[in-house]
């Protein structure tokens, strides 16, 4: 029985004539946790719209646990790009996850109430959100709303979780914050998780893998072999480098986009 979450080969994908990335082949194991990097324009989001099966690709295969991706997979959570929520919201947290258990997402209710309730619950024990979970969903802090959005994506007991950009608009002990509590989660679930991130410094400690996105290329591989200056400046078919500062942090150098904040 094979153990690949995610295997794609010669995958490709197209906007009109414009090819965004292609010849991508990566296997993703489960279980494992994998950053999604590269500049903005590169595809990250593309690559993730396409596990959900909202968007087909142009060429290539692409299978997750060994299946063509179809659009409201129940094995697939999905934690999209933090919506900006109205101070006024009065939703209160707990009815924002319930929602997830719902499917509302695909237009369908797929359970009863009670189950529904019960399941919102565990999910929000799981993410430490049981305390605030009656509050209304505007009012909450910012890290405090990505876990509940965390909670929704978790609600329906998938096997892989896709997050995108889940760290933006966290500072750096929110984002610490963050990213122990998905790799516990991950863990005790047994989630096999890919998560698109802006700067990959918060994440070294946690992830498995790297996968990197940039010119038109997408590459595989540990952070000790993505992340080093001979593999980007292949990767880019430009120089550039990678340094590191005192504390360890990251940077790529070198390519006007990336030169001004940690890589990602």
């Amino acid at each position: 029985m094979s153990n690949l979450a995610i295997s794609a080969h010669d995958l490709a994908a197209t906007y009109g004539t414009r090819t965004v990335w292609s010849r991508a082949t990566f296997d993703i194991e489960a279980g494992s946790f994998t950053a999604i990097l590269g500049p903005n324009g590169s595809g990250k989001t593309t690559l993730i719209r396409t596990i959900l099966g909202r968007l087909a690709p142009s060429a290539g295969k692409l299978e997750v646990f060994g299946r063509t991706p179809r659009r409201g997979d129940p094995t697939i959570g999905y934690v999209p790009q933090r919506p900006v929520f109205d101070p006024e919201l009065s939703i209160r947290g707990r009815d924002f996850v319930e929602l997830g258990f719902d499917g509302h997402r695909w237009g369908v209710r797929l359970v009863g109430r009670a189950r529904a309730a019960a399941a919102a619950e565990a999910s929000l024990e799981a993410v430490g959100a049981v305390d605030y979970s009656d509050q209304p969903l505007g009012r909450l802090s910012g890290g405090e709303q990505q876990r509940m959005l965390l909670a929704q994506a978790l609600v329906g007991s998938p096997r892989l979780l896709l997050m995108d950009e889940p760290l933006s608009y966290l500072d750096v002990r929110n984002q610490r914050a963050m990213v122990q509590l998905i790799r516990d989660v991950a863990r005790r679930r047994e989630l096999t998780v890919l998560l698109i991130a802006h700067d990959v410094n918060p994440l070294l400690p946690h992830i498995d893998h790297v996968l990197y996105m940039a010119a038109g290329k997408v590459s595989m591989g540990t952070p000790a072999e993505i992340i080093t200056t001979e593999r980007l400046s292949e990767i880019y078919s430009s120089p550039v480098e990678v340094v590191r500062d005192s504390r360890g942090r990251v940077f790529v150098v070198g390519l006007e986009a990336e030169a001004s904040h940690p890589h990602g």
